[in-house]
């Protein structure tokens, strides 16, 4: 059996959820930055449109490959399960270097506005010319 989608066994285990909180925009992020920033933003928002893919990108999550084109990223942003259970996120930092750039953040996510689960996210984007070619996504649950 191939896996291909580790984000839906992730939505199936923790349910449905709302959003609650989202990436504000920031000024002072450079463009790749601000790239970065909208895809954090659509997690919560479900609204792709400000999302720029390459459309040959692609998304690896824990060493799984979960994305396979900017169609299907955009597409699993606006309409996926998977991402329904997230409530917010919080603690975003950003670093860059040349096309690369590279957020953590706390994630929370939940069941009908009550949460049920925080889990660090480090993900690296890989931004050359205005558009995501590529996202490695590293997922660490934290306690509270």
């Amino acid at each position: 059996m191939r896996i291909t989608h580790v984000s839906a066994i992730a939505a199936t285990f923790l349910a449905l959820g709302t959003a609650t909180a989202v990436a504000e925009p920031n000024p002072a992020d450079t463009p790749r930055q601000a790239i970065a920033r909208a895809y954090i933003d659509a997690l919560v928002s479900h609204d792709a449109s400000a999302v720029p893919f390459t459309p040959d990108a692609t998304r690896v999550e824990v060493g799984f490959q979960t994305g396979y084109s900017g169609p299907q990223l955009s597409a699993d942003l606006e309409n996926g399960p998977q991402y329904r259970v997230i409530q917010g996120v919080r603690e975003l930092s950003m670093s860059e270097a040349g096309d690369t750039v590279t957020t953590r953040y706390l994630l929370d996510t939940g069941l009908a506005g009550v949460r049920l689960t925080t889990v660090e996210i480090v993900e690296t984007f890989v931004i050359p010319d205005d558009a995501i070619a590529t996202i490695e996504a590293d997922i660490t649950p934290v306690g509270y």
